[in-house]
């Protein structure tokens, strides 16, 4: 079927060339993440002013044009410490949800196909570790190990394994009992193979929106620890210690306590926006 020259200038447009239909309110989202991404890349280039050099005489100042977002509550500059703070929030979460998602589809695939003994141990220890509650567990071991990056990525994954291994593990258990894994086993093919060329094509979909998901969580948890004093320590912030060290503001309007809460929602609500509204594969015009 011969398409005409609208058609072709259509698709390009629409993005159906490559198979794909891209929402409007998903591309929104997507461009959002990529704008904070390249902040937290390139912040320290982009400042204005030192994060930690005093440059308002008042505390809790207002939005001007020299101070964008106002002044803390020593008098720094607020876009500044949000611009920096992108690289910890953004830069932490991003490490412990890779680390915990890997490990957890790994895991999951490697239970489903293996099944027998070590699934059964997989599955019973991670089931008892997701038992504990997240924020409490994470409350224990930094105050009890301390405060740093290193430490937060680490009991951030830890705390997220256990929910990727119980959703990798489902849908690779489903992918397992298929025909297709049948004939690759009776082919004589390895464990390995099954797994990188069999079952992770079949499920890498929902496990990247399933990625996204835990990102939104850890970012909020990171948040959470970070208000609560336990999660980055100063001289460095992240957007949930910038809240907790500005919320003297709050009886004020100031825009030091709203500007990282705001930070905070434009990066989750987004990740949410892009998940919701992934790109389609679409068919091809001459079914």
């Amino acid at each position: 079927m011969t398409m005409t020259s609208s058609e072709t200038k259509s698709d390009r447009i629409s993005g159906t060339r490559l198979g794909y239909r891209f929402n409007i309110i998903g591309m929104v989202g997507l461009s959002v993440i990529l704008v904070w991404a390249l902040i937290a890349i390139f912040a320290p280039l982009i400042i204005p002013y030192p994060v930690g050099e005093i440059v308002d005489l008042d505390y809790f100042g207002p939005m001007s044009a020299d101070f964008w977002l106002g002044s803390d509550y020593l008098g720094r500059d607020m876009f500044s410490r949000i611009l920096i703070g992108a690289r910890y929030t953004v830069g932490i979460s991003l490490a412990a949800v890779t680390i915990a998602c890997f490990s957890g589809v790994v895991l999951g695939m490697i239970a489903a196909v293996a099944g027998g003994w070590l699934d059964t141990v997989l599955s019973r220890f991670l089931d008892a570790l997701n038992s504990i509650p997240g924020k409490l567990f994470g409350l224990v071991v930094v105050a009890a190990v301390g405060s740093s990056i290193p430490v937060l990525i680490l009991t951030l994954s830890v705390i997220y394994i256990p929910g990727a291994y119980r959703f990798a593990r489902a849908l690779a258990v489903n992918i397992n009992a298929m025909d297709f894994i049948t004939v690759a086993r009776i082919r004589g093919e390895s464990t390995w193979y099954l797994i990188r060329s069999e079952i992770l094509p079949n499920i890498i979909g929902p496990v990247l929106a399933d990625l996204g998901i835990r990102f939104v969580f850890i970012v909020l948890l990171l948040s959470g620890l970070s208000f609560l004093g336990l999660g980055v320590q100063p001289p460095y912030a992240d957007w949930g210690a910038l809240v907790r060290e500005n919320i003297g503001g709050l009886p004020f309007g100031a825009p030091a306590v709203m500007a990282p809460s705001f930070a905070i929602a434009s990066l989750t609500i987004s990740v949410n926006l892009l998940i919701d509204n992934l790109p389609q594969k679409i068919r091809d015009r001459s079914e």
